[in-house]
């Protein structure tokens, strides 16, 4: 008996999110004796618990064809909704409606929180006598999923994206501060990244040769502002400027913090920004260069903007979204696709699977090792790392009376089966 799949997707986006979901649609066609509809929980699990379904096998293809360079989650949109051990009935629901619509496979796209999630639908649907494949698709700007080995998955889909953003950025922030600096001496600029530094680091990719008066600044460089003023300072002195990129997570004290569901602190509605403190602190003890420092936030954009999508990171996004579906039908429940690394000079890509369990919850930091001993900079071993991750060419993107052509799906939800339900967060 032929058997329908949900995907939906939680968290924060990135530039290519939807490409994986395209692969997961595309792939589910590779099985037509086993899978009949494909449907999208519309904005992730709350969808799912509010039985809104988009059925995407009803979409037209050129539509589905546009999710490869359609950034960010407004496709079949995405959520924050954490779901705690103790939410029995919203767990319970999820099963009731993945029963009424005789859903088979169930494929989460997500980061740490989402395999959670992902793990423990997996195990219910076993103890409720469902027979419901589970499988993950990783997604997280942040690259902090798995260990800081690299054995669970080398990078995740949407960090090349991120990565080349910043890249770019830098080159762009260098000639601006070079050309303003006998007036604006320090460009400070914010970077996404709550306890990893990864995509700070990122921005040294626009320099590796280290020309640049470039400082940057990890949630995990252990720095003070006492002592970033000084190093800034001390720059000031050498080359007359100073750029200085800065974790969201770099602590400067209390910011007022917002904080989002699945209980992460939510920078961008916070009272204040990590940037703006940086910039405040350096105008108030002064800078040995005449001028001030000046501050940019560029939030999510650096998330959501698919002209600078790496063309390395969309084409394994949806590689791993197609490979997610293999492996539920290869492997049964409770995995999550992943992306490794072969060993070589030349970077090549393969791709596994691990146990959900692994890595739900887990939590990767940009290695000890990888940065410079100052903790100021990372090493060249980080470089090797990042570099062939965001790739060499500019993504295809489609154009429509020159403006950008995204994927336009027909959002217009199934026949709902279940009685209304209210989710626990929404009481």
């Amino acid at each position: 008996m032929k058997k329908n799949v949900i995907v939906a997707q939680s968290g924060g986006p990135s530039p290519v999110i939807n490409a994986s979901l395209q692969g997961v649609i595309e792939a589910c066609a590779a099985y037509p004796d086993q899978i009949d509809r494909v449907y999208g929980g519309w904005h992730g699990i709350e969808g799912i618990l509010l039985e809104e379904l988009v059925d995407l096998s009803a979409q037209p293809k050129e539509e589905i064809a546009l999710l490869r360079t359609t950034p960010a989650a407004g496709a079949i949109g995405t959520c924050r909704y954490k779901l705690k051990d103790e939410q029995t009935e919203d767990y319970e629901r999820i099963i009731e409606v993945m029963r009424a619509h005789n859903v088979g496979y169930f494929f989460y796209i997500g980061g740490n929180d989402s395999m959670d999630t992902a793990a423990k639908v997996s195990k219910l649907a076993k103890e409720r006598g469902l027979e419901l494949i589970v499988t993950g698709v990783p997604k997280t700007i942040d690259n902090d999923l798995g260990d800081e080995e690299f054995t669970i998955i080398d990078h995740t889909p949407g960090y090349g994206s991120a990565a080349r953003y910043w890249a770019y950025l830098m080159q762009n922030v260098n000639e601006e501060n070079r050309g303003m600096c006998v007036s604006e001496p320090v460009s400070v600029l914010q970077a996404m990244g709550r306890k990893s530094g990864f995509i700070p680091a990122a921005a040294r990719l626009a320099d590796p040769q280290r020309e640049m008066p470039l400082q940057l600044y990890f949630a995990e460089s252990g720095h003070t502002l006492e002592s970033l003023a000084e190093n800034v300072n001390r720059q000031l002195q050498q080359s007359g400027r100073c750029i200085v990129v800065v974790s969201e997570g770099f602590d400067v004290g209390n910011l007022g913090e917002a904080r989002d569901g699945f209980g992460h602190i939510e920078y961008g509605a916070s009272q204040n920004t990590v940037a703006q403190v940086v910039v405040n602190y350096l105008n108030s003890v002064g800078l040995k260069a005449r001028g001030q420092a000046t501050g940019q936030v560029p939030g999510v954009l650096q998330r959501s903007v698919s002209i600078f999508a790496s063309c390395v990171d969309i084409d394994e996004a949806y590689q791993v979204g197609q490979h997610a579906v293999d492996i539920a039908f290869k492997h049964g429940t409770g995995w999550m696709a992943t992306i490794l690394r072969k060993p070589g000079e030349t970077y090549q890509s393969y791709f596994s699977h691990v146990p959900l369990e692994i890595v739900a919850n887990s939590a990767r930091h940009l290695p000890a090792s990888w940065i410079s001993p100052d903790r100021l900079d990372v090493t060249d071993d980080f470089i090797r790392y990042a570099r062939p991750l965001i790739g060499d060419g500019w993504p295809d993107i489609a154009l429509e009376n020159g403006f950008q052509r995204f994927a336009r799906l027909s959002v217009s939800f199934i026949e709902k089966k279940r009685p209304v339900y209210l989710p626990i967060r929404f009481r």
